[in-house]
């Protein structure tokens, strides 16, 4: 492909498939973290236990992280068309990415909270600090870094989601690298994608990275 075509086809590329992974990493962390902060709280061990209500959404998120990415995809494309009016294209593809995406954030950021020192938790209880204070003014502050850490590992994870999704018209790099590279045999295409997608998942990398080391207070002392 000629380099004068090649460019503005990269550059949209580019453009889409950071549309689709950060409004997909925002709605995947509107969905996913009130539900990690059910898991903590209503585990057997939590502030507040409800056995059967952590077993159902323990269950719910077991199962969405088990279905591998492209055939939840596939299945969720009715509901899709129903909200995005349409089965293929960048804003059609933040559907399945978020459904995706949701569980396996819940599961990070529960992952954070529960690595809180629980005697800074029996503190704050002993001080008589409700249950929203020492959520939001404990568990998360003390979680921050490995917080920040998830959702750079949650960014990179949707990102590799995204591309995916080029296999069944989703848009982005990975369409390009599909319609291009793969079924028009233009290996120079393929090759720039591959590229692209790197360079995409190393800026969220160190980004994520320093703005984790700024936060923890290990590196600030």
């Amino acid at each position: 492909m000629p380099i004068e075509k090649m460019i503005p086809l990269m550059a949209s590329g580019v453009c889409d498939t950071l549309y689709m992974t950060l409004v997909s990493t925002l709605f995947a962390y509107l969905l996913g973290f009130p539900l990690a902060i059910l898991l903590v709280l209503t585990s057997p061990k939590g502030l507040k236990p409800v056995p059967l209500l952590y077993r159902i959404m323990d269950a719910i998120v077991n199962i969405f992280r088990s279905i591998p990415f492209l055939i939840l995809l596939i299945m969720v494309i009715p509901l899709t068309r129903l909200i995005a009016g349409k089965a293929y294209g960048s804003t059609a593809t933040i559907v399945p990415l978020v459904i995706a995406a949701a569980p396996y954030v819940a599961r990070m950021i529960e992952s954070s909270l529960l690595e809180v020192d629980p005697g800074v938790i029996e503190m704050a209880q002993s001080a008589g600090a409700s249950i929203p204070t020492i959520v939001f003014k404990v568990l998360i502050p003390e979680a921050k870094t490995s917080l920040i850490v998830g959702a750079t590992i949650s960014t990179g994870t949707i990102l590799g989601y995204s591309a995916m999704s080029g296999a069944v018209g989703g848009g982005g790099l990975g369409q390009i690298a599909i319609s291009y590279g793969y079924n028009r045999y233009q290996t120079s295409v393929m090759l720039v994608t591959v590229v692209l997608l790197v360079i995409l998942m190393q800026i969220f990398q160190i980004t994520g990275m320093n703005i984790s080391r700024r936060t923890d207070k290990r590196t600030r002392e």
